[in-house]
């Protein structure tokens, strides 16, 4: 099956139920999980590779899936006064600190932080493939379910907005784009998914391409 069978009597369920055969379970330690790929920027582009001699910075991501009759997934757009990234779509997450206990702690530290997601409404469910990016970056994706109701609260700081994308539509390969663009002087291709007003790319667009892989491919 290519995309969630929109034809299922529960969508949700059958998410869950496909969570659990397929993705990495979640690990005892405080490491990152020994199996799956190294995914990243260099998928559609073998030139965007992190060079070897530059050090990759631990970091994890909650990929929030909000169970809802037709589930979402929750993203945020960066604020435009971040140094890094600024503007762009991503999910709560961050750099993984000395004091944190997992790279799932990482996550929804991060999330509480960013926009105010009480980890009491989380679950986590389990791991993609770790995704290298090229700004130096090994993140972990944490896949996990949020209940609702729950209210956010955005740091200005480092969010502008909050919204949510029908699961549905991001899983459905056909709104998987290749797009290129100009990067440091070359031409770049990264995966898009435009929605609405939102314009989804690089590595957010490449991790949910690996959700899919992973769980409706």
């Amino acid at each position: 099956m290519n995309a969630p069978d929109t034809a299922v009597a529960d969508p949700l369920a059958d998410f869950l139920t496909r969570v659990e055969a397929r993705l990495q379970p979640l690990p005892a330690g405080p490491g990152f999980p020994d199996a799956g790929d190294i995914r990243g920027d260099h998928d559609l582009d073998p030139s965007m590779a992190l060079p070897p001699d530059i050090p990759a910075r631990p970091a994890a991501v909650l990929v929030p899936v909000v169970m809802r009759p037709e589930p979402t997934v929750l993203l945020t757009r960066r604020s435009s006064a971040l140094p890094e990234h600024s503007g762009q779509i991503a999910f709560p997450g961050g750099k993984i600190d000395p004091d944190d206990s997992t790279p799932i702690a990482a996550a929804l530290r991060e999330a509480e932080e960013e926009i105010g997601l009480k980890p009491a409404h989380v679950a986590p469910l389990g791991f993609l493939d770790v995704y290298l990016s090229r700004t130096g970056y090994r993140i972990l994706p944490v896949v996990a379910v949020v209940t609702p109701p729950f209210e956010l609260k955005l740091n200005p700081r480092e969010v502008a907005a909050a919204f949510e994308v029908p699961l549905a539509f991001l899983m459905a390969p056909e709104h998987h784009e290749r797009h290129t663009r100009l990067w440091k002087g070359r031409e770049r291709t990264y995966y898009a998914m435009p929605y609405g007003d939102h314009y989804i790319w690089g590595v957010t667009a490449g991790i949910l391409r690996n959700l899919w892989e992973r769980v409706y491919r």
